[in-house]
């Protein structure tokens, strides 16, 4: 028989997502894989274009795998972001 039996509880792990804007990386102005303490960070021209049009938006740090002798966690790049970080939630309407 599969499934868990009465009592049973599942583990969830809270998983930390850590996010990093324009500030944070010094405003840079050129894509480019630069030095910070949390590691190397590649950014794309595409990351830049959205920090150009949304300068206080907040990217997704993403972890990503380096060269084959490089710790884990070494490298990273952006990921998904948010335009308005800290901004009240839109109003919800209905129709």
């Amino acid at each position: 028989m599969c499934g868990l039996a009465i009592g049973d509880r599942m583990a969830v792990n809270k998983i930390k997502v850590d996010k990093i804007t324009w500030d944070r990386v010094g405003r840079v102005t050129e894509p480019g894989r630069y030095m910070y303490t949390f590691g190397w960070l590649t950014i794309t021209p595409g990351d830049l274009e959205i920090w150009k049009l949304y300068p206080q938006a907040a990217f997704t740090l993403l972890a990503q795998p380096g060269e084959p002798d490089a710790s884990p966690g070494d490298e990273f790049h952006l990921g998904a972001f948010d335009v308005a970080p800290g901004a009240p939630p839109p109003p919800f309407t209905t129709h």
